[in-house]
């Protein structure tokens, strides 16, 4: 495949391995940080009030109503200065931030800081998606999307780990020192970067704003169909980010032994993430996102059945198997984003992934500490419903929509059979 004109670079620019290093900077960041929160933000870990609950929950939510406000901002700019400008600019932004949130405990202030790192957290996102999109061959473009979703989650969960870690050897006055941490995984992070992208030379389109265009990118239903899924799916995880540690504690797994299982999770990621993006290459990316659906309806199954009638071996084995299925999602979901992408400006297109992720976080957090407080474990059952129900909705317009030709069928492969056929 012939290298377009924004693809040039000199022989020792390497701008892919520059946002897959500079990725695991950032998401190790984010995860040492948003592991401690809870902690820092009410000055204790374990047996968080109802009301303490909610305060972290609101908090914890600035930061994606923050990305969700601007990130198609971001995106546009993106398209039109420069893919790496912008990623570095939200990179020197987060770490400004965390600087500034290592000196205050204020709620209000806290709140605030939140809300700007979520603007350049949308900013890092949508330029990294845009500059894999742009480079990838299409033959290979899952497996460019699951190395990134690869150290992805990998500095995600590796983060949260450590943190986790350092949380139960800290007193809570040296938290700080973690945002502190944080601040100098970015900085790492832009090094790396800048020594990976010496000659290359991107190629950006004209320096003006095109509403119609960023309407279109926006409001597509192949875009839409695509990029929605992950809305539900980060209702989920962003609730389980944020309150995972503090559950854990109240059931009487220590933070050291969360942390070894996370950090396993996060290995566990780094070899299959690729694999299935290689898969999605093979076989198209709408039957690898089926799997993962099923795997994800699985995983909160067996996790509300666990719940209920405790940690039996079988229902363990099928949390297991199903977490493993549902994580061919991601690569697949990104795969076809990007090919999407191609028929719009791209980094706005790309941009759409933080955009639902973001109001998935913020509609997670506000959802579940609301119908945990008002009914408790039935809230929680009822929030894993509203998922589960989404996700297969999504999933089944989706197939639909390759199937009749309302969407452009993957490169390469036939239409698939809808789900469940």
């Amino acid at each position: 495949m012939a290298r377009s004109p924004a693809d040039s670079s000199g022989g020792r620019a390497h701008p892919l391995r520059a946002v897959y290093g500079a990725t695991f900077f950032i998401r190790f960041a984010f995860g040492l940080t948003v592991s401690v929160f809870a902690a820092y933000t009410t000055g204790h870990f374990s047996g968080l009030s109802s009301a303490e609950v909610g305060t972290v929950g609101a908090v914890t939510a600035a930061a994606p109503i923050g990305e969700f406000t601007t990130v198609l901002l971001s995106g546009a700019l993106a398209d039109r200065r420069g893919r790496f400008p912008v990623l570095f600019g939200g990179m020197i932004g987060g770490g400004i931030i965390f600087l500034a949130v290592s000196f205050t405990r204020s709620v209000p202030e806290l709140a605030a800081a939140n809300l700007l790192f979520g603007v350049a957290s949308g900013a890092i996102l949508a330029a990294s998606l845009a500059v894999i999109a742009n480079l990838s061959e299409r033959s290979g473009r899952g497996f460019a999307m699951g190395r990134f979703d690869a150290v992805n989650l990998l500095g995600w969960v590796l983060g949260f780990a450590a943190g986790l870690g350092l949380l139960g050897a800290l007193p809570n006055g040296e938290l700080p020192w973690l945002f502190r941490g944080g601040a100098l995984a970015l900085l790492v992070g832009i090094l790396f970067a800048l020594v990976e992208t010496r000659g290359f030379e991107e190629v950006i389109g004209p320096r003006r704003f095109d509403l119609g265009q960023i309407r279109e990118a926006v409001l597509g239903r192949e875009v839409l169909l695509v990029a929605l899924p992950w809305f539900v799916i980060y209702m989920l995880i962003g609730t389980a980010f944020s309150f995972l540690g503090s559950a854990g504690v109240a059931a009487g797994i220590s933070t050291g032994e969360l942390a070894l299982v996370i950090g396993i999770g996060g290995l566990l990621l780094l070899l299959t993430q690729p694999s299935f993006g290689r898969l999605s290459d093979r076989f198209g990316a709408y039957r690898l996102m089926v799997v993962g659906t099923l795997g994800f309806l699985g995983l909160m199954g067996s996790l509300g059945a666990i719940a209920t009638f405790g940690a039996r071996p079988e229902l363990l084995a099928l949390a297991g198997g199903s977490a493993l299925a549902a994580l061919a999602y991601g690569p697949a979901a990104l795969s076809a984003l990007a090919s999407v992408s191609h028929r719009h400006t791209r980094a706005t297109t790309m941009a759409v992934y933080s955009l639902v992720i973001s109001a998935g976080m913020i509609a997670g957090l506000l959802g579940a500490t609301a119908l945990y407080s008002a009914l408790g474990l039935v809230g929680i059952d009822l929030f894993f419903s509203v998922i589960g129900v989404g996700l297969v909705i999504l999933t089944v317009l989706r197939g639909y929509d390759l199937r009749t030709g309302r969407a452009p069928p993957e490169p390469g492969r036939e239409p698939p059979p809808p789900l469940g056929s």
